[in-house]
């Protein structure tokens, strides 16, 4: 089975802005007011159903204080 590059990344992300989220003490709703999204989105995001534009990758990297590439998963090797 081929899994793609992409989805490894997008698996990633979710996880990814879930634990950084958790960290920083946000709930979904807290995260949602600070990026002036919904809830719903935020949601979304952490269980893979959609991806944000990157204008709000940006900002969530930056908010957290982290590369869009960290943000993602993305690693030297790949």
């Amino acid at each position: 089975m081929f899994i793609s590059h992409n989805s490894i990344m997008k698996n990633s992300f979710s996880k990814n802005v879930r634990e950084y989220r958790r960290i920083s003490s946000l709930t979904q709703t807290d995260l949602a007011n600070k990026l002036k999204t919904t809830q719903r989105k935020v949601s979304y995001w952490e269980s893979g159903k959609i991806e944000p534009d990157l204008d709000t990758l940006i900002a969530i990297a930056e908010m957290f204080d982290v590369s869009v590439d960290e943000l993602i998963g993305k690693n030297d090797d790949q």
